[in-house]
């Protein structure tokens, strides 16, 4: 057997454990030795720890678990209610304010958070009780909490573009500046769709009764100067400050995490349990998504040694495809992935190699990493497996599973809009770091 025909052999034994349910990580090492050495003989063994010695001197990295503490502080202590809360009786008189109330809610959490638990979990026991009382319609409101919960993996500074970076060796900062126009691109289309349907139907989205509103204008002020303001500002100081080449990702995500502390001390919401959950809970989200790399980062090596990379695009190539036609199959095929996957693996596994392809056909790599990011967002609000669904579902019975489907389903539509309009104008994405950076 030929080394290029062990590699895809190598893939098909690692799809079907994965779809068995071996665990991700260490089914990637052992797969990647028993075929290395099949392979290449005792050498793999000093390929695997040189690649886990690599990936662990990436100092990028350390700005994964600090995203993440940052995330996790703002929503154990409660800054996401108080963000809700604050736009409610702000927006209260608008027709379809929840909707508003949670899309926006949920688009300046995203900013704290890289990750879709959360956000669709906090917003599911908070919003859809005052939905439901208010008579709002139950697949719009599904649709719209899931679609914003699913925001965090693409607005900056998100923790899936931090270590997309390194694996696609781009700058995380151009990675995260190129994220920024397509993911309130999509917010936009989200808030656009749910108040234009709730003004032709009032039904939909009724206003809220005036016991539920801002009761003045001083109050409304207060809601916004102290429930808005200081999250806006943590997130516009941490995301400003790497944007603007004040601080590494690293630092950026370092002030953000501090910030999140004072805050949580400020709104007297943050104790000692309360810091130690949000402790245990990065540890637990960090060391799966550090390990998984270092995992996929020996499978890469193995894979790339054996020459199955190299095949790929040989193929490709020698087929004469059109390069349209090149893109749509890879973005069919991500979207695929993200349906049983979850991010971190189809990151450290899939993209790499993809992107021998990528630079073959002449596609910007910023550009691609973008569309994968959006494509795997679009994934995630994908039915039946789509995983938001199932983190509002344990919060929510009351919503049927149906429903929230359905709801979905919407929002599915409109992120492939947004997909195709980043796909057809790529400056979207490759405007503001050319802005920023050159």
């Amino acid at each position: 057997m030929s080394p290029e025909t062990l590699g895809f052999v190598m893939l098909g034994v690692l799809l079907v454990a994965i779809f068995l349910g071996f665990p991700m990580s260490f089914t990637l090492i052992i797969v990647s030795l028993f075929f290395g050495y099949i392979g290449f003989g005792r050498i793999v063994f000093d390929l695997m720890v040189m690649q886990a010695f690599g990936f662990m001197k990436e100092e990028v990295l350390a700005a994964v678990p600090l995203f993440v503490f940052m995330g996790y502080v703002l929503e154990r202590c409660g800054l996401m209610e108080k963000l809700f809360t604050s736009f409610q009786m702000v927006m209260g008189p608008v027709r379809g304010s929840l909707y508003l109330a949670v899309l926006v809610a949920s688009t300046v959490f995203a900013m704290a958070t890289g990750i879709i638990g959360a956000p669709v979990t906090v917003m599911g026991l908070m919003a859809v009780p005052i939905m439901m009382r208010n008579r709002y319609d139950p697949r719009l409101s599904a649709g719209v909490i899931t679609a914003g919960g699913c925001l965090g993996i693409l607005i900056p500074p998100s923790v899936m573009l931090v270590v997309m970076g390194p694996v696609a060796s781009i700058s995380v900062i151009k990675l995260l500046a190129a994220a920024v126009i397509p993911g309130f691109l999509l917010s936009g289309l989200y808030v656009l769709y749910a108040m234009v349907r709730s003004y032709l139907n009032p039904n939909l989205g009724p206003p809220l009764p005036p016991e539920e509103r801002a009761q003045s204008f001083f109050q409304a002020l207060k809601e916004l100067s102290t429930g808005i303001v200081p999250v806006v500002f943590l997130m516009m100081a941490s995301l400003g400050s790497i944007l603007f080449g004040l601080a590494t990702p690293t630092e950026g995500a370092s002030l953000g995490a501090f910030g999140a502390v004072i805050l949580g001390l400020a709104y007297r919401r943050l104790n000692w349990e309360t810091l130690k959950d949000a402790t245990r809970q990065t540890v637990q989200t960090s060391s799966m998504v550090l390990f998984l790399g270092m995992a996929a980062n020996v499978y890469g090596a193995v894979f790339s040694r054996l020459g199955t990379g190299t095949l790929m695009v040989k193929t490709l190539l020698g087929l004469e495809m059109s390069p349209v036609v090149v893109l749509v199959m890879l973005m069919v095929f991500f979207f695929l992935l993200g349906w049983p996957l979850e991010w971190p693996a189809i990151i450290y596994i899939f993209l790499p190699m993809t992107l021998p392809i990528v630079d073959a056909f002449g596609f910007n790599r910023l550009w691609f990493c973008i569309l994968v990011a959006v494509n795997l967002q679009t994934a995630f609000l994908s039915p039946p497996v789509a995983i938001a669904a199932y983190y509002l579902k344990g919060v929510a019975p009351s919503l049927s599973l149906w429903d929230i489907y359905a709801g979905m389903f919407q929002f599915m539509a409109l992120q492939v809009v947004g997909l195709g309009l980043v796909a057809l104008f790529p400056e979207l994405a490759l405007w503001l770091p050319r802005a920023l950076f050159g």
